[in-house]
């Protein structure tokens, strides 16, 4: 089959694209599915099997596919990821290659976790973020494993309040969280008080949640983001009014 060069060539593998997400967005598709073989989506599609290619190599890219050759079990595209998933991947890499100023980070996390915090309120299954916290109790816990669950912890907040696009925001920002925390832990001075702070406040979340109390919950959220990173900047007064006027 012969294709059109210039403008049409990237339509048609975009448009293979759209057939595969749409796929996965109405449940057709799932994890473990395979995708049909070049021929047929070309066949399908109305595009040449070089467009088919390009859009397997795209998503593949974005973490939505894995590729293999051959004519075994494993062979061809397998759907790998959900839509959230893929939209990770490209948030990691994104953060990677840009290097997020973690100032950004810390005002993006102040929008979605206290709007995620405050929707809570209204309902969601807390089961994982509690189990979470209680891991974070146990006495023999180190500052770094404290601080990756304190990170899943956030995570699982955002799971529960079960909107997908904040939980791949999230997901993608996750690498990003753990480093500037982990890196600002290291300039405390007295690490097991901010320990027994988080876990405070962490647990103050929770009740305001289970409280049904949506503005108390977003505000704790809010304080508790804002806070952490006053205590590690070097400008702490500056920085939580700043963190204030952003989410006012």
């Amino acid at each position: 089959m012969s294709e059109n060069t210039g403008e049409a060539a990237p339509k048609a593998w975009q448009s293979v694209i759209e057939h595969v997400e749409s796929r996965l967005l109405s449940g057709d598709l799932v994890p473990g599915d395979r995708l049909p073989g070049e021929r047929i989506l070309s066949a399908e599609l109305g595009v040449g099997r070089s467009s088919v290619r390009e859009a397997l190599r795209v998503l593949e890219v974005m973490g939505l596919i894995r590729t293999a050759t051959g004519s075994g079990p494993n062979a061809g595209a397998i759907i790998v990821a959900t839509p959230e998933g893929g939209m990770s991947a490209l948030m990691r890499l994104q953060v990677a290659a840009s290097g997020f100023r973690v100032a950004d980070i810390v005002r993006t996390r102040l929008l979605l976790e206290s709007a995620v915090a405050g929707d809570l309120a209204r309902g969601g299954d807390l089961s994982a973020a509690l189990a979470l916290l209680d891991a974070m109790d146990a006495p023999d816990v180190t500052a770094e494993e404290f601080l990756a669950l304190d990170a899943a912890f956030h995570l699982a907040l955002a799971s529960a309040a079960g909107n997908q696009v904040i939980i791949a925001t999230m997901a993608g920002l996750r690498h990003s969280i753990e480093t500037y925390v982990r890196d600002g832990a290291a300039r405390l001075a007295d690490w097991p008080a901010m320990a027994a702070r988080l876990r405070a406040e962490h647990r103050g979340i929770v009740a305001a949640i289970r409280d049904g109390d949506a503005d108390a919950a977003s505000t704790r959220t809010h304080d508790h983001i804002a806070g952490y990173y006053a205590a590690i900047s070097l400008d702490p007064h500056h920085t939580d009014t700043a963190q204030r006027e952003e989410s006012a």
